[in-house]
Formats: structure tokens, sequence, C-alpha cells
């Protein structure tokens, strides 16, 4: 049966950064996969003045290009924390998408919204229901994972579950890509990596050769989870 798969992160391109390759994996094996972008108001950060909403409405379109549902809330960065409105906020989201596997930051990160996200997270998708009206119909995450965000923020990260993603790493790589080019206001080159690129296949490299594999992606469970070997 479809499920819906869930990725949440702080701003538009953690989830497209962290675990591009694992949606990518649902969306050709025909689940519904959402990813959420907390922060939706970047008229604070500088590279994205004038041209907010553009870079916004690029990713939503990225998405839909690669099959994926993007959703933004009305957050700004680093003027939001782990308050009774925004977790209500969160919660009021994910009780909407309903997913039954979730995807969110790991908590510990050198970067104040990824540790605020991750917390609203953890809030949101074991406890939405003492959040939200109580008519509303909420059914925990059957699974829950924790990724990181890379190199110079990720603190502390020791995955315990790896993705193959061999088989989806060109899409992904140009998902990324794509999506670097967007913010920059450039055309998108796929025949040259930029610096999110580079990182980004550095680490699944790395992720691969730790699990046998050409190009993974990890994850912390939040809970152990049975797995089938044979």
């Amino acid at each position: 049966m479809p499920k819906t798969i869930l990725g949440i992160g702080a701003h538009y391109d953690d989830c497209v950064f962290g675990i591009p390759g694992t949606l990518l994996k649902a969306v050709r094996k025909n689940h519904r996969v959402v990813i959420l972008s907390l922060i939706g108001d970047y008229s604070n950060w500088k590279p994205a003045q004038g041209r907010e909403r553009e870079i916004v409405e690029g990713t939503i379109r990225l998405g839909k290009e690669y099959g994926v549902e993007m959703r933004f809330l009305d957050f700004t960065e680093l003027k939001y924390g782990v308050t009774e409105a925004t977790k209500r906020a969160v919660a009021e989201a994910v009780a909407d998408i309903q997913p039954d596997v979730a995807f969110h930051l790991w908590p510990h990160d050198q970067h104040p919204d990824h540790e605020a996200a991750a917390a609203l997270c953890r809030i949101a998708l074991r406890y939405a229901d003492r959040l939200i009206d109580q008519q509303k119909r909420f059914v925990a995450a059957q699974r829950i994972y924790q990724f990181d965000n890379g190199p110079r923020h990720t603190i502390g990260f020791e995955p315990n579950t790896f993705v193959d993603v061999t088989d989806e790493w060109p899409q992904a790589i140009a998902w990324l890509g794509k999506l670097m080019a967007l913010v920059r206001n450039q055309p998108f080159n796929a025949n040259e990596l930029d610096g999110a690129q580079r990182t980004k296949e550095a680490l699944s490299l790395y992720r691969g050769q730790t699990c046998g594999v050409k190009y993974a992606e990890a994850f912390r469970a939040v809970n152990a989870y049975p797995t089938e070997v044979f």
C-alpha cells in the first residue's frame, strides 16, 4: 500500500541536501512524498532579499518536477523558537499531512534554526493530538528518523540506519544543483558540481563506504524498529 513519507527541515534546502535520494526512492515506489520547511519567510536573509517569493515558488516548482510536494510554514529565520504557538503550527501541519514515515533534523547542530526545528518536530510527530483541535484525526508516524545536515552543521551524529541511493543519485544531485542555481539566480550547469553538491557527494560516498554501496544516506532511528533480514 502507498504510504505518506514526510521530510521536515528548517530551511528550503535542508531536506533537498540531507535526504534527496531517500525521498526520490520513495517517489519511485509510488509513495506520496512531502517536504515541510518551517521557514517560509526569507525577507531577512541577504541572498534572498527582493527574491523571497521567487525562491519559495521555485523550490515548490522544482519539488513538483521530481514528484515531491513542497510545503512552507511562515516562520522567519532566527526569529522563531519552541513556543506554544510554533509547536501548534508544526503539529497542525503534521496532522494535516498524516505521515506514515517521517524524517527530521538531528537535534544537535551549529545552526540555531536546525536545533529549534528538530525540537518542534520531535514534539509534533509524537504529540500533535495534545496541541491541536481534538476533533482532528491524528495518528503518529509509524517510524521516525533523524538526519544530519553535513559538516560544519551537525554535531555528534552517529547513524544506525542506511539507505542505498545509488540508483537515485543522478536525480538527487541534479535536484540539489538546480535548487542552488535558483538561489544564486544563475542557470543550472549539469556538467559542473557547485559547493553544496560536492559536499553532498563526499558525504554520500562516505556513507556508502560505511555500508558497502556507492552512495548512501544515513539516519538515526528514533526507536528500534524490526527489520526483515532475509
